[in-house]
């Protein structure tokens, strides 16, 4: 599914990322921990081909196709998602038309006609039921006014309705209370499947309660110092970050 090799990138000129070798498959949910300043949200911004950051070296492989030269909008469809940490807001565009104008630009880049409009109100239907969305929350202007929790659940909501191939959760759970917690696991837990994957970068092992990873790595100036299993998760629940440093500053 994806293949990173040797990934340099800056911003700014500043160096953030500094050879970094990850693979992902279908089917596979791998969690991205580490202290602030890791790199964490760089990889997954970089991943996505947000513009403002600059691969250096190393190629990023979706399916086998080298992506590095693709923008954003290209990535994403192609089936890559990114989940942000801060939302924005939309005023006077619906979360259903936001999504309607998303699909179909998909569509679009395939060579596909729009999807007819019945089988788009049964999509909706469908994946609002499978989240547990209330109808009326799909009217309003997309995030304005929403809470963190209702921010989130929109992101997986979005999620569900463009079945991305790569879906990138950026500290997905930052501000969540246990419950909206809950709701959004509990949304991507019902996305996953055998032809997709998941990148869950977070701070904290909490999270791992609900979305069980099959692969952790720990990022830290730059560099995977440390992968294993979901017991790595709560190590570094208990542990904390300083044994990682010392292990890679010693």
């Amino acid at each position: 599914m994806l293949q990173i090799k040797n990934l340099h990138a800056s911003v700014e000129d500043k160096s953030i990322l500094k050879g970094i070798n990850l693979e992902v498959k279908a089917g596979e949910v791998h969690a991205i921990m580490g202290p602030n300043g890791s790199g964490k949200s760089t990889l997954a911004s970089v991943i996505a081909g947000k513009e403002e950051y600059e691969v250096t070296d190393g190629t990023i492989l979706l399916e086998g196709e080298d992506i590095e030269d693709l923008a954003a909008e290209e990535r994403a469809h192609k089936g890559v998602f990114l989940s942000f940490q801060y939302p924005v807001e939309i005023p006077g565009v619906s979360v259903t038309n936001f999504m309607k104008t998303a699909i179909n630009e998909t569509r679009k880049a395939k060579g596909l006609p729009d999807m007819p409009a019945n089988e788009m109100l049964k999509m909706i239907r469908e994946k609002s039921e499978l989240l547990e969305i209330d109808r009326k929350f799909l009217s309003r202007s997309l995030n304005e006014g929403f809470s963190g929790g209702e921010k989130k659940r929109n992101e997986i909501f979005q999620m569900a309705m463009l079945e991305p191939k790569l879906a990138i959760l950026d500290e997905t759970d930052s501000g969540l209370d246990i419950d909206a917690l809950r709701i959004v696991a509990n949304g991507v837990n019902k996305l996953k499947s055998k032809d997709n994957a998941v990148i869950v970068i977070t701070h904290y092992q909490r999270l791992l309660d609900y979305i069980v990873p099959d692969f952790v790595h720990v990022l830290y100036k730059g560099r995977i110092v440390k992968s294993g299993g979901k017991e790595l998760a709560h190590e570094l629940e208990e542990k904390g970050y300083d044994w990682i440093k010392e292990e890679v500053d010693a």
